[in-house]
């Protein structure tokens, strides 16, 4: 059984989208063993306790970055968490955090990067013209929306839209695209290579 981890900020919709999932089969063999957040009143969290779920909230204002992550890392290694997963978290973790959990860290971004990395991301796409944009689902490095990729899904940019509309489309994208990377992760038989990311032939690699 793989256990997840869920950082969130927010309302985490990625995270119900993930807890669907696993409810529904289409995540296999995996529960989430805790959901943590930053923000006592982050809405994710009160869902959280809502479906019965392991929901912590660790306070990061007024905490140097180094210390809240210990703090966050403890609680994740102390609920045999195997995977993380970020859902609209919005802190940037130190190389320390990453170190921890090498290729373990999940995060989904509102663009298809290295296209609009960081906040605005479908403003920036809206503004800038570009016809074609989506999400991606990457590893988390020490770098800003920056570690290698593993799954991207497009959406249109119409015309019509402006990044209110275009976020929404994206979104049923990023619900997609978090499921098929986490059941790709897990399956274990991937490597990461540089900046790329790919199957491998021998399935007893893992990462």
């Amino acid at each position: 059984m793989h256990s997840l981890g869920i950082l969130l900020s927010g309302r985490g919709s990625n995270f119900v989208a993930i807890a669907d999932s696993i409810d529904a089969g289409r995540i296999p063999d995996t529960q989430i063993a805790v959901v943590i957040s930053n923000k006592s009143d982050a809405p994710g969290i009160a869902t959280a306790r809502q479906r019965g779920l392991n929901a912590v909230v660790l306070p990061s204002k007024g905490k140097a970055r180094e210390e809240h992550d210990r703090e966050v890392v403890t609680a994740l290694k102390e609920n045999g968490v195997d995977l993380v997963c970020l859902a609209g978290y919005m802190r940037l973790l130190s190389p320390w955090f990453v170190q921890q959990f090498p290729h373990r860290i999940l995060n989904i971004h509102p663009s298809l990067l290295p296209a609009f990395p960081g906040l605005e991301a479908q403003e920036q796409a809206v503004a800038y013209g570009v016809k074609v944009s989506g999400c991606t689902v990457h590893f988390v490095d020490e770098e800003l929306d920056h570690g290698a990729i593993i799954v991207q899904k497009t959406v249109p940019v119409l015309d019509s839209d402006d990044e209110h509309a275009l976020a929404a489309r994206i979104l049923e994208q990023e619900h997609l695209a978090y499921t098929e990377a986490i059941n790709i992760v897990l399956r274990g038989n991937c490597d990461v290579v540089g900046r790329r990311f790919g199957m491998t032939t021998n399935q007893g690699r893992g990462l």
